[in-house]
């Protein structure tokens, strides 16, 4: 059975921003070695809009991005939405049964899904799907963007803490 994981940067006060968090290196290839050992991600469209930066090379890229572009298009992605008509390579759209689909998933496949993207993990959170939470916490205070959590914080224990590098401490909590 597969294991749904929410996993995002987050400042102090609890945000969570793409533009805002640029990771180190040692950080970044964190996230190489994080993505290639997963099964596949479950996009909202926002995220995945994002995330498909990756889909293209770019000739500014380092070694690291590069790796890391190779290892997230491999990947498998399912992406919930009602907005996207279509979605890019390896990823299949799930605009409908959203709930069924996934715990079809979750049944049939095994290893680590990523659940990507605030408000995506609080429906899965509604359902009960989330099995981890892991916050990536930098030490930074933005004042505004989108929380974590999209909704009411279910109850947590925390599971594991480390730090990743010089300033980030990744935080890993399961439901209670």
């Amino acid at each position: 059975m597969a294991k749904f994981v929410f996993s995002m940067n987050q400042s102090l006060d609890g945000y969570v921003d793409h533009t805002e968090f640029m990771p180190s290196p040692h950080l970044f290839r964190h996230f190489v070695e994080k993505v290639r050992g997963l099964t596949g991600s479950v996009y909202g469209s926002r995220i995945y809009e994002l995330m498909r930066y990756w889909d293209n090379e770019r000739p500014e890229w380092n070694e690291d991005e590069r790796e890391f572009a190779v290892v997230w298009r491999r990947q498998p992605k399912w992406v919930v939405s009602n907005s996207l008509k279509s979605v890019g390579p390896n990823a299949t759209l799930i605009s409908t049964g959203m709930e069924t689909e996934l715990r079809r998933l979750k049944e049939k496949l095994d290893g680590e899904i990523d659940v990507a993207g605030p408000v995506l993990a609080r429906s899965l959170t509604d359902l009960g799907l989330i099995d981890e939470y892991r916050i990536y916490l930098h030490p930074y205070v933005l004042g505004k963007g989108s929380p974590f959590f999209a909704g009411p914080r279910p109850p947590l224990r925390l599971k594991a803490s480390e730090q990743v590098d010089e300033s980030v401490m990744k935080l890993t909590y399961e439901p209670v």
